[in-house]
C-alpha cells in the first residue's frame, strides 16, 4: 500500500491533486491532507472526490499504468 495526501491549495487550473507520499511534487506538510493507505492513484481519487470533487490525480506520481498480479486462466 502507499499512502495518498490531496493538495489543500488549487494549482492554477482550479484542480486539488493528489500526490503519493514519495512525490517530488507533493506540496509541504501544511498545504495538504492525508487521504490514507491505497492501493492505487484510482482508489485514492474516489476518496478525494467525495472531500473535493475538483480533485485530480498527479501525472509523476498517480497515473503510472497498474499492472494486475492475477491472470485469466485459459478456458
Amino acid at each position: 500500500m502507499k499512502f495518498f495526501y490531496l493538495s489543500s491549495n488549487c494549482e492554477e487550473n482550479g484542480f486539488y491533486f493528489i500526490h503519493e507520499r514519495d512525490c517530488p511534487k507533493i506540496p509541504d506538510p501544511v498545504e495538504r491532507d492525508y487521504l490514507g493507505p491505497f492501493n492505487n492513484g484510482d482508489e485514492a481519487l474516489r476518496r478525494a472526490l467525495t472531500i473535493n470533487p475538483k480533485a485530480k490525480k498527479c501525472q509523476s506520481c498517480c497515473l503510472k499504468k497498474v499492472t494486475s498480479v492475477l491472470t485469466k486462466s485459459d478456458e
